[in-house]
């Protein structure tokens, strides 16, 4: 009997201290540096082709319930559209991206910001045309702007095509 007394005044304390310990933390999750490196993307965008014309509209907000930013992709003709989730995983160091369209295209992306750019790569993917990987890199320009830019890779890490290059400029209406 009086182990069991022992055990549960043992469990209450430790509960109470773990609520107390709770209490008194400093910590906001999501708060440390990792977390911001992606920040550069989040605003509401007009999207622009390399000849400044207009292609898309992507509006890009962080989740008010998780630790991740969320993607709404609109093109012009209204036609192509999408959504993706961005997000830092403490487990493995790295950002990832779940990317889903409209017309079913499903595609998964991870990678790490360096050099003021978030790079982010799918694993191979392997197609009647070939084996390539997907490698979207954004980048955070000094005036405001951010360059994304989508490329296939071949199996050495050598650029196949571009598949696209967009300049994000902050849409203020």
């Amino acid at each position: 009997m009086v182990r069991v007394i022992t055990v549960l005044v043992m469990l209450v304390l430790s509960y109470f201290f773990g609520k107390l310990d709770a209490q008194n933390s400093n910590t906001t999750p999501c708060s440390s540096p990792e977390y911001q490196q992606f920040n550069f993307w989040v605003g509401n965008w007009n999207v622009y082709d390399t000849k400044d014309q207009l292609i898309g509209k992507n509006k890009i907000v962080h989740m008010p319930n998780a630790c991740t930013i969320q993607e709404n992709w609109t093109s012009q003709n209204g036609k192509s559209l999408g959504t993706s989730y961005s997000y830092y995983n403490t487990s493995d160091k790295k950002w990832h991206q779940l990317w889903i369209d409209n017309k079913g295209f499903v595609l998964e992306t991870e990678g790490n910001f360096q050099e003021n750019k978030m790079i982010l790569t799918s694993k191979l993917i392997e197609s009647p045309k070939g084996k390539y990987y997907n490698r979207i890199t954004w980048v955070n320009n000094s005036d405001g702007t951010v360059t994304q830019i989508w490329d296939y890779l071949n199996t050495d890490g050598k650029i196949i095509q571009q598949a696209f290059k967009g300049i994000y400029k902050k849409n203020n209406s």
